[in-house]
């Protein structure tokens, strides 16, 4: 499926609300049940994404089928990385915070429009998470080490580095 994406808008949430929660669903049902439990990502958090203008979307004929995080910047969440290291220093982007309804192709279509910001993309996913660890590594992401959330969970990172 090809996707449009653009600036998440606050009259999108409602639909992004079902797609998290098909999101947690699904990683609930493929043995991946604590990554986001029942609430993450919190609705205060997309609305203050969008303001922020760093949450997107991905339709097709005006129908939202993805979300995902974008930033290009220093995130806090991976400022400290143990069990390996970054494969560069330079600037990057960060994508979090991904989920699709099931129609396929969302972290491709994300990282394409990654790729087109910036050539150094970071992402994380949980242990448990082996579906979207495959998926990283078939976009040409590497695994880089072990970071952790403000809470202290640790994520496994990986970053991409494009010409």
């Amino acid at each position: 499926m090809e996707y449009q994406i653009r600036k998440a808008k606050q009259e999108d949430l409602p639909r992004l609300e079902e797609i998290y929660t098909y999101a947690r669903q699904f990683m609930e049902e493929t043995g991946n049940p604590h990554q986001w439990g029942k609430t993450t990502p919190q609705v205060s958090q997309l609305i203050d994404d969008i303001a922020k203008g760093d949450l997107y979307v991905l339709a097709n004929k005006d129908i939202i089928h993805g979300v995902f995080y974008f930033n290009i910047g220093y995130d806090p969440t991976y400022g400290v990385i143990d069990d390996g290291q970054w494969r560069s220093d330079t600037p990057y982007g960060t994508i979090h915070r991904i989920a699709g309804d099931g129609s396929g192709g969302v972290l491709a279509a994300a990282v394409a429009f990654g790729k087109t910001k910036i050539n150094h993309i970071r992402i994380d996913t949980h242990h448990d998470n082996k579906i979207m660890q495959r998926a990283i590594a078939k976009q040409g992401f590497c695994r880089s080490g072990i970071i952790y959330l403000e809470d202290g969970s640790p994520r496994i990172a990986y970053d991409l580095l494009s010409e």
